[in-house]
């Protein structure tokens, strides 16, 4: 099922459960997959037009009289355009808003380079209080969201619309600011966010298959970082490298290595995207041209295991 399905299904269930939960789009409500939500909910549900900045002023107007809020739309009318509003409305003023952005990265693929961002994770984490995740799955997403209803504080989640793989099962227990071990190894450390993933376990399998030992980390949770799981991985293993569907610069990699340089400085490397303008293309061409591939992270990683 599309994660988008996955998503509107179990908010859907919490809204049901809890009347506080309203619903915000801006004219992307069939592209969002949340009109389902219309039809149920009509009267905690709310299309402000073509106005992203205005959705967020007013998500943050529901925030402070008790209602629970989550607005929508693709990454960079959330995350960028809106940025003002969320910096103060949202953050500065400690609402309970969830901001939900669609298709970051080079998912957006055929929409444009307009329509790309790579700058989600380092805008959003620089702000103060709130939390930022990357969901990798719809197993993820639906666990996590019963947690993010009940978070305090301003939230900001990034997954791929239409996405349909997964990679956890029923089992998997979503544990906010936790990062999941994926891999347990001694020789590299591999820590991977998003759908990124998916092609960081198709590399440290190839690795694993020529012998070398992978520790491999899953973060969901940006902001907070699980700087426990990492400090502990790189103290073991002494090379990390970190893989995102992000700019090099303020994401995943930033994340990391400020944590490290503070309290192990580690030999670090990233798989991510280096100052690249953004452009139209298929997703397996756009990864290619970017280096976000399962190949990108296995040349990086075999670098790291090589240099002494």
């Amino acid at each position: 099922m599309e994660l988008r399905k996955e998503y509107v299904n179990e908010l859907a269930r919490l809204m049901r459960e809890n009347d506080k939960i309203v619903v915000l789009d801006a004219d992307l409500a069939g592209a969002g997959g949340t009109k389902p939500l219309y039809k149920e909910f009509p009267d905690r549900c709310i299309d402000v037009g073509i106005a992203e900045a205005n959705m967020a002023c007013i998500a943050a107007g529901l925030a402070a009289e008790g209602f629970v809020p989550f607005i929508h739309s693709f990454v960079p009318f959330v995350a960028r355009r809106a940025l003002d509003q969320i910096a103060v409305s949202v953050c500065y003023s400690e609402q309970n808003v969830r901001i939900v952005g669609f298709d970051p990265g080079v998912h957006t693929t055929s929409n444009g380079g307009t329509h790309m961002s790579f700058e989600d994770i380092a805008t959003m984490r620089a702000f103060c209080n709130i939390a930022v995740l990357d969901v990798v799955d719809g197993v993820q997403l639906r666990k996590a969201l019963p947690y993010i209803v009940e978070h305090k504080g301003p939230l900001y989640m990034r997954f791929v619309r239409k996405q349909t793989d997964e990679l956890f099962d029923e089992s998997y227990q979503f544990r906010f600011g936790k990062a999941d071990k994926l891999a347990d190894g001694d020789d590299l450390t591999i820590v991977a966010s998003g759908t990124m993933l998916f092609d960081a376990l198709e590399a440290t399998k190839r690795l694993q298959g020529e012998g070398y030992s992978v520790d491999l980390l899953g973060i969901h949770t940006v902001k907070p970082l699980d700087e426990e799981a990492i400090v502990a991985s790189a103290r073991k293993t002494g090379r990390v490298l970190t893989a995102e569907n992000h700019s090099i610069h303020g994401g995943l990699y930033g994340a990391v290595t400020e944590v490290l340089s503070a309290r192990c400085p580690t030999l670090c490397d990233a798989v991510a995207v280096r100052d690249k303008l953004t452009q139209v293309g298929s997703l397996n061409d756009l990864k290619r041209d970017y280096g976000l591939t399962a190949d990108d992270i296995y040349v990086r990683a075999k670098k790291l295991l090589a240099t002494k």
